[in-house]
């Protein structure tokens, strides 16, 4: 039997529930609850009927369909979609590192496609573009009501060919034209080096499928070079997460034992609790793990591990603050759906969700000069908590918890420029003379 398509499927499924509307209306054993959906779905036939046959143009059906999914998927939060077969690969290439684009993380903030930060090294941040940029157009269409991997897909594109974007930033009194050349965009997950004094560096600017074993490799090649490695950063400012998979086995590079993670959502299935093993090669230095409002999702998973494990020293700034578990679920035509399905927990079962993880050690991150005179306007970034539609922070027994009330970074190893990342060795630097002073 040959597969039904999606337009045949979905219209199967409001046929069968229409059905049911009838034969189970006034059935005694059917809950008010449901009652009302079967309604719902009556009322949802009746005016897709109304439309397909009264509108002023002919419509396309299965156009008509996925704009009702897309309306329905983008009521729930910020971080679900519904995604056709061409942004379903679009999705898949981005977690392989690379593809032909632009290198900019975006979002729809307040209903407006924003620059969340440029990848380094890419067209975007050559370009000049900086985080909180709205862009207005691309190829002089509006991006007005756009979904966020229709965006995606608009921006990349083959290898030297170009796009032109409008954007306008804070300190701007007209939008501006940037036209931009596509590039092959290799995202490098781990970048490391070595500071004085024996004190290793490692920044994950995101968590994909090979992170992990860069991460391995990075602190084997830092471990031979300093022996001993007296300290270690960590740097995840910027970095907007990833798989969940590749956070887990991250966090558990650096702990012998303990909780790594939990995630809790409506079915018994996404319950879990994710526990380090004890791989006996795990580094026994001090760390200090750099955190800002730009690190995200699994970028916090890490540090709230580290935290609560007491392995880490966290510094810098708030967390941006998303707690939530996005699960992707193909569908049979090759589209898929990316949805919601569980909040995570840190540790000690803390919900950060909408809250971020807090620093040990707060450490605002203050701009060269010439940057503050050059970026006017851009002393605050974007969080969670400020998407529209976010979801609310939970307790691990799902009962809801009152909410809490750019920083670039012009080179991550830059310890000059970089008053977040001089801290951080400071302390490491002075770890051992804590130490002996404590005993």
């Amino acid at each position: 039997m040959k597969k039904l398509s999606m337009k045949f499927y979905l219209l199967a499924i409001i046929c069968v529930c229409s059905f049911l509307l009838l034969g189970l209306y006034n059935d005694s054993t059917v809950s008010t609850k449901d009652k009302n959906v079967y309604k719902d779905i009556k009322t949802f036939n009746e005016v897709f009927d109304m439309v397909r046959k009264n509108y002023v143009d002919e419509v396309d059906t299965a156009k008509l369909m996925q704009g009702a999914i897309n309306g329905m998927i983008k009521s729930l939060d910020p971080h679900s979609s519904f995604m056709t077969p061409d942004l379903y690969k679009e999705l898949e290439v981005e977690t392989q590192g690379q593809f032909g684009g632009l290198g900019i993380e975006i979002m729809i903030i307040k209903d407006v496609l924003t620059v969340v930060s440029p990848i380094e090294d890419s067209p975007a941040f050559s370009a000049g573009l900086k985080p909180g940029d709205q862009i207005l157009k691309i190829d002089g269409k509006s991006t007005k009501n756009i979904e966020i991997m229709e965006a995606v897909k608009k921006l990349r594109g083959p290898k030297d060919s170009k796009v032109t974007i409008t954007i306008i930033r804070e300190n701007m009194t007209t939008p501006k034209d940037i036209t931009l050349t596509r590039a092959i965009i290799q995202i490098k997950s781990v970048k490391f080096k070595k500071f004085e004094d024996n004190i290793g560096y490692i920044r994950i600017t995101a968590f994909q499928e090979k992170t992990s074993d860069d991460i391995r490799k990075a602190l084997k090649e830092i471990g031979e070079k300093l022996n001993p490695m007296k300290g270690l950063i960590l740097d995840l400012r910027n970095d907007p997460g990833g798989l969940l998979t590749q956070a887990i086995e991250v966090s558990d590079i650096f702990l012998k034992s303990g909780v790594i993670v939990s995630t809790r959502g409506r079915v018994k299935s996404m319950e879990t609790k994710s526990m380090a093993k004890d791989n006996g090669d795990e580094i026994t230095c001090p760390i200090v793990v750099l955190v800002n409002e730009g690190t995200a999702s699994a970028a916090e998973i890490v540090a709230g591990a580290l935290q609560d494990n007491n392995r880490a020293l966290i510094v810098g700034a708030q967390t941006f603050g998303k707690a939530s578990v996005q699960t992707i679920i193909p569908l049979e035509d090759g589209a898929a759906l990316k949805l919601t399905t569980a909040r995570y927990y840190t540790p000690k079962g803390r919900s950060i969700q909408a809250e971020g993880i807090t620093p040990d050690i707060p450490v605002k991150y203050m701009k060269p000069s010439d940057e503050a005179e050059n970026n006017t306007g851009q002393e605050e970034r974007i969080r969670e908590k400020d998407l529209k539609g976010h979801i609310k922070p939970a307790k691990e027994d799902g009962t809801k918890v009152d909410e809490i009330q750019s920083k670039e970074i012009r080179d991550a190893s830059d310890i000059t420029d970089d008053n977040q990342l001089k801290t951080a060795v400071d302390i490491l630097k002075s770890w051992d003379i804590m130490k002996r002073n404590l005993h």
